[in-house]
């Protein structure tokens, strides 16, 4: 290690110990992928997830660096600023283990490290709050809804067989393409992305349609013939129309900054005023 006191970083430039032969296994790997389940578990805002992505690989780094010096200095810069999807975590841990055990450059490890964050995350948030769980989600509150205790199982079981599938495969998938994997990741970034995007979102739009409830309970006289304003007005223009614009509103009211939990203190709000009216 030297100091570069014009930025005042310590900058690793070689590794003492340059033998890069395979030591992990299989077992290896599995243990840390179980560990990547703590990733979270020291967030803070000034490191993020650097301190649960260091504990999730450190038996990997043990018996990769033998040298004390460089287990050091790997520790050291894995515990700076990491965040990414936590699900997909395994990805990035089984690349950067085959990097750390060909004892490429800390520098390179670094680079490699900051930009699969990136891209992940938005794979990550596409994938699993967009797609997957609005559909396990949606199926296990639909049985719920007509009293089947089945429901809340079915969407742990269906979640997390999809969940830790993929935490394992990727572990491996990851060590075993090493760098070759971060090609393939860039070139399927944007259309997987955009396709679980597309298919998250049509599920959202069928759960506003299905599961929110808001209709006006209100008739009016147009001279001697009543006119239910629910049914023969705002659904001939469009069926789910007011639960499709309170989604609209609640929507735009998060972009400009208010909390979940005001808008649900609103709802609350609204349906009680709505129903003592007598007009919802």
């Amino acid at each position: 290690m030297e100091y570069n006191k014009e930025n005042e970083e310590l900058i690793n430039n070689d590794i003492q110990d340059t033998s890069n032969d395979k030591v992990l296994n299989k077992k290896d790997l599995n243990k840390m992928v179980w560990r990547s389940l703590l990733l979270q578990s020291s967030f803070n805002y000034e490191r993020m997830q650097g301190g649960g992505w260091t504990y999730s690989i450190i038996p990997g780094l043990k018996k990769i660096h033998k040298n004390k010096k460089d287990l050091s200095n790997a520790l050291q810069d894995h515990m700076q600023f990491f965040n990414t999807h936590p699900f997909l975590i395994t990805f990035i841990q089984g690349v950067i283990l085959a990097m750390e055990e060909n004892k490429e450059k800390r520098e390179t490890i670094r680079g490699i490290k900051v930009a699969l964050m990136g891209p992940l995350g938005g794979i990550g948030d596409a994938l699993f709050w967009l797609t997957l769980l609005p559909i396990t989600g949606g199926i296990a509150a639909s049985l719920s809804s007509e009293g089947n205790v089945a429901g809340p199982l079915l969407f742990l079981i269906a979640f997390n067989i999809v969940h830790f599938g993929l935490r394992f495969f990727l572990m491996h998938y990851g060590y075993g393409m090493g760098t070759k994997a971060i090609s393939m990741l860039k070139e399927g970034t944007k259309k997987v992305s955009r396709a679980a995007s597309i298919v998250g979102l049509t599920v959202v739009g069928a759960l506003v349609a299905s599961y929110i409830n808001l209709r006006l309970d209100w008739t009016i006289q147009a001279g001697e013939i009543p006119v239910d304003i629910q049914g023969e007005v705002i659904d001939a223009i469009m069926p789910g129309l007011l639960p499709l614009l309170y989604t609209v509103f609640c929507y735009w009211l998060l972009k400009k900054g208010k909390s979940p939990l005001a808008l649900i203190g609103m709802t609350i709000v609204v349906g009680l005023a709505g129903s003592l009216l007598g007009i919802m």
